[in-house]
This record gives C-alpha cells, structure tokens and sequence, in this order.
C-alpha cells in the first residue's frame, strides 16, 4: 500500500509541473457578444430592419385604434336614439373589432420576436464562426463570452474589438 502511495504521490508532482506549464502557455480570451451585436454593421441592419416592421405593425395598430374609437363614439352618442336591434349589433361590432385589435397587438408581438430571434439568431451563427477561425489562427485555447458570472477578466483578454472588426470586413 505505501508503494502505491509513494507512486501516486511521485505522479502528482510530475504532472503538476506539466499542466502548470501548459496553462501559462495556454491563450485565453474572451468576447463582448451583445456589444458585437449592437455595433456590428449586421447588427445596425437587423435593428432597422425591425424597427421599420414596429412601424408598419404600429400604423396598422393604430389604423385599427381609431376605427375602435369611432365605432365607439357613434354607440355613445347613438345608444340613447337607436332601436334595441340595430344598438345591440353597434355594440357586437365593437366588440369583434376590440377583439381583431387584441389578436393584432398578439400577432405583431409573435411576428415581431420571431423575427428578432431570427436575426440575432443569423448574427450569432456568423459570429460564431468568425471567433473559431479567429482561435484558431491566433492559437486561442479558450475564447469565451463576456457576461455577468465573469468576477474579473483583465482588458487583454478583450478581443471584442478584433472580432468586431473582423465580422464586419466578412459581411461587407
């Protein structure tokens, strides 16, 4: 038994000395992915082109607001002078055009977020690749993504900028 401890023991001290090696040598780095995002050229274009579809889903939105008020204001005024008949189909048609607002609002919402998951999601893949090619050329061991679990990540790890730089020479 004391044998085994002594091999054992013999194991640890050479392989410490190796893998401490080994992470000095080691590259690490780590990348700002919602800043690439935001300041990216692919990133500007994805975020126009969602905001012009909030503005075409907010027009529409609003075409259809005022149609709801205008329907309401002639139940208001006309309640008291039309026939029971003709206030109770008034108010069914107020009440279907407040429900195709509703289902409106909803499908802009869903339509706008799967598109935005869409992009982001196009922009991430691209990113992706360009910080493999990236490790691998500049022998990066690890490159990692900056986010809030990170307690202390020194500035020259930082290689925001160069993927950056290198994603928006790619999408031109």
């Amino acid at each position: 038994m004391r044998g085994f401890f002594t091999v054992f023991l013999a194991f640890l001290a050479l392989s410490f000395p190796v893998g401490a090696l080994a992470a000095d040598n080691g590259k690490l780095g780590y990348v700002d992915i919602q800043k690439v995002l935001n300041l990216s050229s692919a990133g500007k274009e994805a975020k126009a082109e969602l905001t012009a579809k909030v503005k075409k889903h907010q027009d529409e939105i609003n075409r259809k607001q005022e149609e709801l008020k205008k329907l309401k204001d002639v139940l208001e005024k006309q309640g008291s002078i039309l026939s029971e008949s003709a206030k109770s189909a008034k108010e069914r048609d107020y009440q279907q055009a407040l429900k195709d607002l509703q289902r409106m609002q909803k499908d802009a919402q869903d339509d706008l977020q799967a598109k935005d998951e869409e992009l982001t999601r196009n922009i991430l893949s691209d990113i992706e690749k360009v910080v493999q090619d990236y490790g691998k050329k500049n022998s990066y061991n690890f490159i990692f993504i900056r986010n809030d679990s990170m307690i202390y990540a020194d500035d020259k790890g930082d290689l925001t900028d160069q993927i950056l730089a290198l994603l928006n020479t790619i999408k031109k």
